[in-house]
This record gives C-alpha cells, sequence and structure tokens, in this order.
C-alpha cells in the first residue's frame, strides 16, 4: 500500500534529511566560521537529485531489478522528471547565495558526480567497472556532507578529519550492508555488486572490519580531545556503525517488510541527537 510515509522512502528523503544532518554535525566540530545558510539546502536539494536521477536512468535499462523502489520511480517517471527539473533550478538559484568557494567546490563535485551517473548508465549491466559503485558512491557523498563545510574554513584539525574517514566508513558500510541484504533476499537472481563478487561470507568480514575500526577510532578520539562536542559526535558516529552492524547480526528480522533499509538509512539522522 502507497503511503505518504512509503513514499518518502521511495524518494530516499530519508537520505536527504539525513545529509543535512550529518552536515549541520560535520559544520558543528568548528565554530571558527558560521556555515552558509544555503549550504544545507542546496546540499540536500543535490542529494535529492543524484539519487532520483540515477533510479530514473535504471528504469530505463533494460533487465534492471524490478525493486519496488524502482517500481513507483516507473509508475511516477513524467512527474519525477518535472519535479526533478524543478530542483534543479531552485539548485541553481541558491548557488548565487552560496560564498563562492562553496560554489567551486559544488562544480567540481557534481562534474565528478555528473561523469560518474553518466558512467554507470553506459556502462553494461555486468562490466567490472560498477563494483566500485558503493565505494564511489560513500566518496562522494562524505565528501559532499563534509567538504561543504570544509571550504568555508580557514583550515581543519585532524579530529575533524579522523571524524571524516569514520563517516566514510558507515557510508560504505551503510551501501555493502544494503547490497549484502539485497543479496538475500533474491538469493536465485543476486544483483550484480560487490558484495556478489566477494561473496556473503567475505563481505561479513569487511563489515565487521568497519565497525570495529569506526568504534576504536571513535572511543580513542575521545581520549585525544577534550571537546565535548567532538567526543559526543565520535560516540554517535560509532552507535551508527555499532546500529547497522546489529542489521548485519540478524538478517532474518530486518529482511522482513525491508527494515534493514528503514533503519539503514535512518541512521544518518542519528546526528540530531547531539545538535
Amino acid at each position: 500500500m502507497i503511503t505518504p510515509l512509503r513514499n518518502a522512502y521511495y524518494l530516499s528523503l530519508p537520505v536527504v534529511f539525513g545529509a543535512v544532518l550529518s552536515n549541520k554535525m560535520a559544520a558543528r566540530l568548528s565554530d571558527v566560521t558560521p556555515v552558509h545558510w544555503a549550504t544545507p539546502v542546496v546540499l540536500a536539494v543535490a542529494v535529492f537529485i543524484i539519487y532520483t536521477l540515477d533510479r530514473l536512468l535504471d528504469i530505463q535499462k533494460s533487465g534492471y531489478t524490478q525493486t519496488p523502489r524502482h517500481q513507483f520511480h516507473q509508475h511516477y517517471e513524467p512527474l519525477l522528471w518535472r519535479v526533478l527539473l524543478g530542483a534543479a533550478v531552485l539548485g541553481i538559484v541558491l548557488a548565487f547565495f552560496l560564498p563562492k568557494s562553496v560554489v567551486k567546490f559544488g562544480i567540481v563535485l557534481g562534474g565528478v558526480c555528473a561523469a560518474y551517473v553518466a558512467a554507470v548508465y553506459r556502462l553494461p549491466e555486468r562490466h567490472p567497472a560498477l563494483l566500485l559503485k558503493e565505494p564511489l558512491v560513500a566518496i562522494l557523498y562524505s565528501v559532499g556532507v563534509w567538504g561543504s563545510v570544509w571550504v568555508q574554513r580557514p583550515e581543519t584539525n585532524g579530529i575533524e578529519i579522523a571524524q571524516f574517514f569514520m563517516f566514510l566508513g558507515i557510508a560504505f558500510q551503510n551501501l555493502l550492508l544494503f547490497a549484502v541484504m539485497e543479496n538475500r533476499e533474491q538469493p536465485q537472481r543476486p544483483a550484480f555488486s560487490l558484495a556478489t563478487e566477494l561473496g556473503l561470507e567475505r563481505s561479513d568480514t569487511v563489515l565487521r572490519w568497519l565497525t570495529f575500526l569506526v568504534i576504536a577510532t571513535g572511543l580513542t578520539l575521545c581520549f585525544l580531545t577534550e571537546d565535548r562536542f567532538a567526543q559526543r559526535s565520535a560516540i554517535m558516529l560509532a552507535i551508527m556503525s555499532l546500529t547497522l552492524y546489529g542489521i548485519q547480526r540478524y538478517p532474518a528480522y530486518f529482511l522482513k517488510h525491508e527494515r534493514y533499509r528503514w533503519l539503514g538509512d535512518a541512521v544518518f539522522w542519528f546526528p540530531a541527537l547531539v545538535l
């Protein structure tokens, strides 16, 4: 049954909102320069455009995986293309209010994202380069969230950089976990992904190590800094990773009704608890 909540989920709005909250957490790690008000808005618009465009291009391919999310985009395709155009116009208008450093950063990152989406659309279904999708998306997402803040500051410190890599690890953990869970959903027809290439056992090992490294880094940072907010954000990032590990640990429960997607995307809302 289609509901407003499920529509928001299919439109990746939880991911968009999570990017904004994570961006605000990154901004609070340093109060050197106030972050421009338009930065999180443009970030939200950009994330929405990339995720929606990726789905709309997916359904143009023959033999694409018929997930409920893709079926939603196929059903509302004409409307979504218009919404996408409106979002692009809004993003361009808001860009005029941004500092020059953010505009330059956005142009470079936007060009990389456009090249990535175009490459994914043009590559054959099982091209080896598609195995890089999870790490590349994690990098682009993390750089967009943190880089849009850093370019507005005269400098960054080691604590911020360490927490960026924690966030990057969580983003990759989230995407690899989703690929693993999708393969568990359809074992007879696994989607071509890094999880398929590694196999479920090795993917589980990678995910466990990611959890360990993120948590260990978070606990270490708590002893290396006296900044209370930096300590809280480090602990929150560790909790985000631990939550994803919980999904991995109990796959049967979280596969029901796509619970893994709801909670897996919702972990990026956790920064709201420390803001």
